[in-house]
């Protein structure tokens, strides 16, 4: 009796069960806007993961020294970074549809830049570009999940836009080591930009044209930038001073990995294509059973789970030999255990009204906060390629033990 008073009615009362396919989209909470944007991300991820992980050593073959090459890491994160703040801002005052849109069309230009150039300097600059869509759209792609779902749903959507995100890095680098493999490095890259050009089109009629979403407020929040951090409340702010700890010691290494295994250990790009692919493939197998313990266990020990594999990667990779970097890599994949129960929190503990602003202002953070990790990690490698890895570790296990000691008290 109890089941069938929530089913559809028919005739006499006889309640119709509800087909698979609707309890599906309910378990994985498949509202239409979040199949929208699980289309644009994976459209848009299909053509950037044929390359993106081979850019350290396509701007060595340009002629970019590793103190280049990580000056490019921290000139991402200082992109990255000042562009958190003006995409949640847009995301409330343009709503989140629009404001998307917007992304992905700049980021169309940057591939153009990628493709018509071959000196180092250009590529990144046409990261300038390029960014706006990973970047800029994080607090709108987070607010318009916040929107769409309940609290109880967040972290199932989380999980699912993870997966969904993470498919074309299981089945795109391999595609992209085996092009460089035939084409050579820079044809190959070359291939790959102008892949990554047409799929962004196609990502972007789909995201202006298919978006249920409702136009911005007619007053949307007026809080200043300043002010926003008043609005987090501090079991957010807890959370903000562990994951900087984290994020800066992964900084410290993680521009140098693909280095790592094709300089140090003599891999090839087939290999470390392979070893991504395994990677994200953990990171997939993770994500829906993580979402199902954090409502019921609640979001924290899925954060420290995530934050405790955060410091072991690098230290696994140091200390593997070459035979066992498979391992390394699986570790690598658990970090994402505990990105959903995190995402969800945030989400959690941000005011509908101003939503996009206190997530941008979150990444603004964090970001400034690990702007210097890559180049640090450059200047570092020059000096032993372990040193990044093991810095890196160590200061990854301080966030962690922070965040373990003083945990915020809040509900799941």
């Amino acid at each position: 009796m109890s089941r069938g008073r929530n089913l559809p009615v028919h005739g006499k009362g006889r309640p119709v069960e509800r087909s698979w396919k609707v309890r599906v989209r309910e378990i994985l909470a498949l509202e239409h806007n979040i199949v929208v944007l699980l289309s644009a991300l994976f459209v848009i991820g299909m053509g950037e993961e044929l390359w993106t992980r081979f850019m350290p050593k396509y701007l060595e073959a340009l002629g970019a020294s590793a103190a280049a090459i990580g000056a490019y890491g921290s000139f991402k994160r200082i992109v990255d970074t000042l562009y958190q703040y003006p995409g949640g801002w847009l995301a409330d005052r343009l709503g989140r549809k629009w404001a998307l849109a917007l992304f992905n069309f700049i980021a169309i230009f940057g591939y153009l830049v990628y493709l018509l150039t071959n000196r180092w300097e250009m590529v990144i600059a046409g990261t300038l570009l390029v960014l706006a869509w990973s970047s800029m759209s994080q607090p709108a792609i987070f607010a318009l999940i916040g929107d769409t779902l309940g609290q109880a749903q967040r972290a199932m959507g989380f999980s699912v836009q993870s997966i969904w995100k993470r498919v074309p890095i299981v089945v795109a680098p391999p595609l992209g080591g085996w092009m460089l493999s035939r084409l050579g490095l820079v044809s190959g890259m070359k291939v790959g930009f102008a892949i990554s050009l047409m799929l962004a089109f196609l990502a972007l009629v789909i995201q202006s044209r298919l978006y249920r979403v409702p136009p911005p407020p007619k007053q949307p929040s007026n809080a200043a930038m300043p002010h926003v951090w008043y609005l987090m409340p501090p079991a957010l702010k807890r959370l903000l001073l562990a994951d900087c700890l984290v994020r800066f010691g992964s900084n410290l290494s993680t521009l140098f990995v693909v280095l790592w295994v094709l300089n140090v250990h003599r891999g090839s790009p087939v290999e470390f294509g392979a070893l991504t692919s395994l990677q994200m493939l953990t990171a997939i197998l993770v994500y829906l059973p993580a979402a199902y313990l954090s409502d019921r266990w609640g979001r924290q020990p899925l954060i420290l789970a995530t934050f405790a594999f955060f410091s072991l990667f690098p230290w696994s990779l140091v200390l593997l030999p070459s035979k066992a970097l498979a391992l390394a890599f699986v570790i690598a994949g658990l970090r994402e255990i505990g990105e959903p129960a995190r995402k969800a929190r945030i989400v959690d503990l941000s005011d509908r009204a101003h939503r996009g602003k206190v997530i941008g202002f979150y990444y603004l953070i964090r970001g400034l906060v690990v702007i210097p990790a890559p180049l640090i990690g450059g200047f570092l490698w020059q000096r032993h390629p372990t040193w990044p890895f093991l810095l890196g570790g160590a200061t990854s296990a301080l966030g962690f033990f922070i965040y373990a000691l003083h945990p915020p008290k809040v509900q799941p």
